[in-house]
């Protein structure tokens, strides 16, 4: 008579429970990222997000600790997805501006940076809720500031700070350079937040490419006849 055996289930291994909690932790942390992004630090509560990720209060505290371990932990993954997105074409620029630089090569050069900055914020369906997120931390500074100052904004502003210094020839002071990288880097996320309205006054475009063409006429502008 044959004998017939019972399947025996593979045991879990410690891979599967550490893909399972990575799982969490990132679902967890988009649901916050759109919780704090709509409504503030202040406004919206841990228990409102574990329920709205699916998990219960302790796995949360278990990820993040309390509110504001989580809301850090927003800032950190805001920064991680820039570097994702930008890393590349910042470390070019980078390694560019260590040797001697024409005008015109540090002119696509920041080009090439704008553009691949309005390509990430603009192409990708989730910039939105990082991007409000970050538009109230500069407008009501909060845990998170420091985080996305130092990791965030000041090397941004200072790589295209130096790429305009370069790209103007000396026409410009760094401190008018510096007004220059701002209102260039605000312009992209300004026109983010406006995108809706955009949208519904102007009708279906490719914004991405509109939004690249006006900074790179910005760009062109840069030394001659500032």
């Amino acid at each position: 008579m044959a004998r017939t055996t019972t399947p025996i289930t593979p045991l879990r291994t410690a891979a599967d429970g550490y893909r399972k909690g990575e799982e969490t932790r990132t679902r967890i942390l988009d649901v916050a990222l759109t919780a704090f992004g709509n409504s503030g630090f202040a406004s919206v509560t841990t228990r409102q997000i574990a329920k709205e990720a699916g998990v219960n209060l302790p796995a949360l505290t278990y990820y993040f600790g309390n509110k504001r371990g989580l809301y850090l932990a927003c800032a950190h993954a805001i920064v991680a997805r820039y570097r994702e997105g930008m890393g590349a074409v910042a470390e070019v620029s980078y390694a560019a501006l260590c040797g001697p630089l024409t005008p015109d090569e540090a002119r696509t050069l920041l080009k090439r940076l704008f553009a691949a900055l309005a390509r990430f914020l603009l192409a990708a369906p989730e910039a939105q809720n990082p991007s409000l997120f970050v538009q109230r931390e500069i407008a009501s500074p909060g845990p998170a500031f420091e985080i996305l100052y130092a990791e965030l904004w000041r090397p941004g502003i200072e790589l295209a700070t130096n790429l305009i210094i370069q790209t103007a020839n000396g026409q410009l002071a760094e401190t008018e350079a510096q007004v220059r990288a701002i209102l260039m880097i605000s312009s992209l996320t300004g026109f983010l937040s406006g995108l809706p309205v955009v949208a519904r006054t102007s009708g279906k475009a490719d914004y991405t490419a509109l939004v690249i063409a006006a900074l790179e006429g910005q760009i062109d502008s840069l030394g001659r006849g500032n």
